[in-house]
């Protein structure tokens, strides 16, 4: 590449730039600081980003390559201050110089607010932010407490503020640092000594100042101390504008300190409109309710019963007598219609049984007539007899009798007793 640069020996343009190349890269990677101007976002089809840097006397090009961009960490925009590192490199097909960016970061208070916006965003992602997680702040508060310096004029401000709208409310103080180093751990300690009173809300509020003087603000510790709080905790820090990490997880947020002591102590007149719009409702209730207690009053009143008890005395009895009259007359024609269904009943059941014992009584005449044909009484009616010996047994042979035996001879009408003085047996005669 020497011998292209000896005396009169033209250069094509693509040698030019390679030479130019060649020179920049012997330069190296540098650090540059920067603002950021005419940034359109990444190239829709390569992803890559073309800008330019700048500051108060000259300007270059800058070229951020897609995966570079993708780990900056944070989105570019114009009027960012960046501290750049990277090289310079020559576009050969243009010839043009771009400054090759491989990592940057946020200049000064750029810095500050791009780590204050990652913190956001962690914090909203676990909940921290969520309306539904926030406490509800009492709309009547009577004790407070006030976290804050003593130093400066916050804390006579928010005092004199809650005596002029509401001097019975009572209010404690606690001092804590709200600038430097120290003051998260600080504003930690006096939250927590806050809650041990157990005000209706704690009161957390600084005066104005720069975005790095309320940088304690946007402490993570500070902000978790915030939510774990078990007293609703209100913040008035800096001004309108100002918006800190303490204000998107406190339980309430105000502009000012001043707007903050004004959300929490409503001013006597307005507590004395409130009673009295309650007094007027309650009011109104009662006489609602009177009269509807009074018409109901009026109705029971003018019911027979009250306004004419002799007459509805009367009528029940007259409903009495009817009801007597029926009670009497009923048995008697109950007991003529059961009479007449029983005698009906008598004549069916006669009837069914002289069916069911006409076969078993003529069976009974005629066993009993067979019984008749057998019985011993039947042949005494013939004419015959039955002898027995005194001990009751029957005498059927002359052999079982003797002279003198008393006999008993049955007849069919009557027994005679006898005494043996003789026996004859057949052809033998013994006496």
């Amino acid at each position: 590449m020497d011998g292209l640069r000896t005396q009169g020996q033209a250069l094509s343009v693509s040698q030019a730039i390679a030479l130019a190349n060649r020179s920049l890269k012997e330069i190296g990677t540098i650090c540059v600081v920067g603002e950021v101007s005419g940034f359109k976002g990444p190239n829709w089809r390569s992803g890559h980003c073309y800008f330019e840097v700048k500051d108060e006397e000259a300007t270059i090009a800058a070229t951020i390559w897609s995966s570079g961009y993708r780990n900056l960490g944070f989105k570019l925009e114009d009027g960012q201050q960046l501290v750049m590192y990277g090289s310079f490199d020559v576009y050969k097909g243009s010839g043009k110089m771009s400054f090759i960016i491989r990592h940057a970061e946020i200049a000064g208070e750029g810095q500050l607010r791009q780590q204050v916006a990652l913190l956001a965003k962690k914090l909203a992602a676990e909940g921290l932010m969520d309306p539904e997680r926030k406490r509800k702040v009492p709309r009547f508060c009577e004790h407070i407490v006030v976290c804050t310096s003593y130093s400066g004029s916050v804390l006579h401000d928010v005092e004199r503020t809650l005596a002029r709208r509401n001097p019975l409310v009572l209010i404690d103080t606690i001092e804590c640092a709200v600038q430097g180093g120290e003051a998260p751990a600080s504003i930690v300690r006096a939250l927590a000594i806050a809650a041990k009173a157990q005000p209706d809300a704690i009161l957390l509020v600084r005066g104005g100042g720069s975005f790095e003087d309320l940088m304690c603000f946007n402490d993570e510790q500070v902000a978790r101390a915030i939510a774990a709080c078990p007293v609703p905790v209100v913040t008035g820090i800096g001004h309108e504008p100002d918006t800190s990490i303490a204000d998107m997880v406190s339980d309430l947020r105000a502009s000012t300190p001043t707007a903050a002591a004004e959300m929490i102590a409503p001013s006597i007149s307005e507590i004395e409109d409130s009673l009295n719009g309650r007094s007027r409702r309650l009011e109104h209730s009662m006489h609602g309710l009177l009269a509807a207690k009074s018409q109901a009053l009026q109705a029971l009143a003018s019911r027979p019963c009250l306004t004419s008890p002799y007459a509805l005395l009367d009528e029940r009895r007259r409903d009495l007598s009817r009801a007597e009259e029926r009670l009497f007359s009923a048995p008697l024609h109950l007991i003529d219609q059961y009479t007449s269904r029983l005698k009906l009943l008598s004549m069916r059941l006669d009837a069914r049984a002289q069916r069911i014992c006409q076969a078993p009584a003529a069976l009974l005449d005629r066993l009993a007539a067979a019984l008749s044909a057998l019985s011993p009484l039947s042949v005494l009616e013939r004419g015959y007899a039955i002898v027995r010996a005194e001990e009751g047994r029957v005498v059927s042979s002359c052999g079982q009798v003797e002279a003198g035996d008393a006999l008993t001879i049955q007849l069919s009408d009557g027994s005679i007793r006898t005494k043996v003085t003789g026996i004859q047996e057949e052809g033998i005669d013994h006496e």
